[in-house]
């Protein structure tokens, strides 16, 4: 199965499926299928949308239309093409739900609502955020009713990006990139869509950090200049050898897209030459038994690299994907990874849950028993953020533990009894005990990791054998939020915290508005919150405060609110309008269990802790004031400290952190080149940071060495940066500096 994402050249229309052609395509694989169905549902379209136009010029149509022929190359059902075809007529038309579900079925109808857009909805004083929070929670909502409520739009979305170049906004169009890359590539992934996801990530990436992308595709078109030979050679080798073997394989190639070197390049904390598996071969046999004959046969006359080496067939992936990787090397000390499968499994890993769809009953649906036999269930993958949005307070809530929950890096780990517990790298025991269910974290007072016991902040390995001991009563401890990394796990503990958590946000709200009227220069006064009261939806002046405190509205939008001709001056570019995180402020955005009141807090030089880091707290000996220290968790004064661990205090970020930005320190090794620093710079600020200072501690003819104390709004953004660095042609190494300091001037 290929998904056809060639667009038509620039000015010239795009050619869209005609009726027939469309028709055809879906009883390729579907005989059976209603093709009155199918002609009405095209036609109905078409004269809904009538003359409306997209922004290409293209009449609106030719987009469902598109997008149900995406959905028919994916093999869905006839109700699913449909819904396709009519996914807008309810937002953009004057259609309503009872005339679609009597000219076309309920089921239809229903599906049709499902993937219908918030905009139809009357949330007064939205902003776009809450509106997108809020759509989130009906479209989660929707999918757990039905799965292909989420195919439609996830085929939705791609199309938009397919066409996203025509849209007249910048701003908008990397708006609806990033959108894409935190939300719709996630959920992709979640169902085993991976050339979906592939697609989306890489089409988002060229319009959320133009500069890196390009980066990455020069580089890529460099390598293949200078590898393409050799890898011809390898591939005609390993054909070579399955033949002698008798084994019958079919061996092609694929090599691997920007995006993903360039999440490489964030998350492994290496350069681009020393990406191993850009260029990667699948072999697809004709059985499970077979998968492991050829990896046998692969070891023996090859060497392979053992820690390497991984059983995804054994033990699939949540989503369903089974392979066997593996990586060898060449006589000529060439590393090459392998992926081994049968076709079975070759079309799970690319149409994820759309490969369960198969006639059962004289029913062409999705079949569950079939997608249990291929591994798995990808549903499930689903439930977790249903749970989550029952715990979750409100839509904002909800939204910022989906995405914590859809991170895609992670590591496996087992119960006792050796049931898989998949989690995202970086969790922790109280993690993996809401993982296995909620009443189990609720209870939880310590672990197990391996037989042996371990603080609730030990991060978990791949491999881990884990054993949660459990308490009686459920309730919550303060500091607990800190020691886990899952949206499911956020949102159980925030559910328990949430009785009397309102008057600590609100006292945090009043802090944060006393400090930006003392950084502006104004006398703050009762009076004046009191005619903000008027002006907003809230209540009374504390739950305004608590809004601030709860991050619910920045900083800026709240002195909009206070002194209403502001709104009428110049807007700022975001990373100018945000407060940065200074000692002295350090008390509005920090917070935990054993910080007395009036005690000051330090950001430490020695690791420069930013938002999204886990962070902890140590006495401040050194100093007359005395204080506390901030590190983050993994800080090398840590261990050369005689402290105990059990005396560390847990500290953590405040929701209102997320409206600021901390200065992040790079150190970063340049070719000693023209044009070198302006291509850092432009890297730098095309990524929304701002560098506030640079110094060289090191130059030589070829190369120089430099210290950079960039402005972000977390850690990931200070990794998104170091990574669209490392994709440079200049740069030779780029990293998060530990211990260097910049002298004052």
């Amino acid at each position: 199965m290929t998904l056809d994402n060639k667009s038509a050249p620039k000015g010239q229309s795009p050619r869209f499926l005609r009726q027939y052609e469309l028709v055809e395509r879906v009883r390729k694989y579907d005989p059976t299928a209603d093709e009155a169905l199918l002609n009405k549902a095209y036609v109905f379209s078409v004269k809904a949308h009538g003359d409306q136009k997209r922004h290409s010029g293209d009449p609106y149509y030719a987009h469902p239309i598109e997008v149900a022929g995406i959905l028919a190359e994916l093999h869905l059902d006839v109700a699913t093409i449909c819904t396709a075809l009519l996914h807008d007529v309810l937002e953009d038309t004057d259609t309503t739900f009872e005339e679609l579900s009597q000219e076309f079925t309920p089921e239809i109808a229903e599906l049709v609502d499902g993937v219908t857009k918030l905009g139809q909805l009357s949330i007064p004083n939205a902003t776009r955020e809450r509106a997108q929070a809020e759509n989130f929670q009906k479209f989660v909502l929707a999918i757990s009713k039905d799965v292909r409520v989420l195919l439609v739009k996830l085929c939705d979305r791609l199309h938009n990006m397919r066409t996203l170049e025509h849209h007249p906004k910048p701003e908008s169009q990397k708006r609806i990139a990033t959108e894409t890359l935190d939300i719709y590539a996630p959920l992709a992934r979640r169902v085993g869509m991976d050339r979906i996801c592939a697609e989306l990530e890489d089409l988002s990436f060229q319009y959320i950090n133009p500069s890196a992308f390009e980066s990455v595709e020069r580089r890529l078109e460099e390598w293949r200049e200078t590898q393409g030979e050799a890898i011809s050679e390898v591939s005609t080798d390993l054909r070579t050898h399955f033949d002698k073997a008798g084994i019958k394989a079919r061996v092609y190639g694929r090599e691997k897209r920007a995006y993903a070197i360039w999440r490489k390049l964030q998350r492994q904390n290496i350069s681009f030459e020393d990406v191993a598996d850009i260029y990667a071969f699948r072999v697809i046999v004709e059985n499970r038994d077979i998968c492991y004959q050829a990896l046998g046969l692969l070891h023996s006359v090859y060497r392979a690299v053992p820690e390497r080496f991984r059983d995804f067939i054994s033990v699939p992936k949540p989503n369903g994907y089974q392979s066997l990787h593996t990586t060898i090397r060449t006589p000529d000390n060439r590393r090459v990874e392998l992926q081994i499968r049968t076709e079975r499994m070759e079309d799970v890993a690319a149409r994820g849950v759309a490969a369960h769809w198969a006639y059962k009953n004289n029913n062409y649906a999705y079949d569950p028993e079939r997608a249990l036999e291929s591994g798995s269930d990808p549903l499930k993958r689903i439930r977790p953020l249903v749970e989550m949005m029952e715990q979750s307070g409100d839509a904002d809530e909800f939204l910022e533990h989906a995405k914590l929950e859809m991170f895609t890096d992670q590591v496996f780990t087992f119960t006792p009894k050796g049931d898989l517990i998949a989690l995202p790298r970086g969790a922790m025991p109280l993690d993996f005990a809401y993982a296995v269910h909620t009443k189990v974290g609720d209870t939880c007072i310590g672990a197990l990791v391996n037989g042996q016991k371990h603080p609730l902040r030990q991060i978990l390995k791949n491999g881990d054998v884990v054993k949660i001991i459990r308490g009686g009563e459920a309730e919550a401890v303060e500091g607990w939020e800190n020691l886990v990394v899952t949206g499911k796990a956020r949102s159980a503990l925030r559910r328990l915290t949430r009785t009397g958590e309102a008057e600590e946000f609100a006292r945090t709200g009043e802090l944060l508005a006393k400090h930006a009227f003392a950084r502006d220069g104004l006398t703050f006064s009762d009076a004046l919150m009191r005619d903000a009261v008027k002006r907003s939806n809230a209540e009374n002046v504390d739950e305004l405060f608590e809004s601030l405190g709860r991050g619910k509205q920045s900083l800026n939008a709240f002195m909009e609110l206070i002194f209403p001709a502001r709104r009428k001056e110049p807007s700022k570019p975001m990373a100018l309008r945000r407060e940065v995180i200074q000692d002295s402020t350090a008390r509005l955005y920090v917070k935990g269990d054993g910080l007395r009141e009036g005690i000051s807090l330090h950001l430490s030089n020695c690791c420069s802790p930013i938002p999204g880091d886990r962070i902890i707290g140590l006495q401040n000996v050194e100093d007359e004031k005395g204080g506390i220290r901030i590190h983050t968790i993994d800080c090398e004064t840590l261990s050369s400290t005689n402290i105990d661990p059990d005396d560390w205090l847990d500290l953590g970020w405040r929701r209102s952190a997320d409206q600021s930005s901390a200065t992040g320190r790079m150190t970063v090794t340049v070719e000693h080149v023209p044009g070198a620093l302006a291509d850092l710079t432009k890297i730098i600020g095309e990524s929304d940071g701002n560098l506030v200072n640079i110094k060289t501690v090191k130059r030589s003819p070829v190369f120089f060495d430099m210290i950079m104390d960039v402005e972000v709004r977390d850690n990931r953004h200070l990794v998104q940066i170091i990574a669209a660095l490392r994709a440079s042609a200049y740069v030779i190494s780029a990293e998060r500096s530990r211990g260097e300091t910049i002298a004052a001037k």
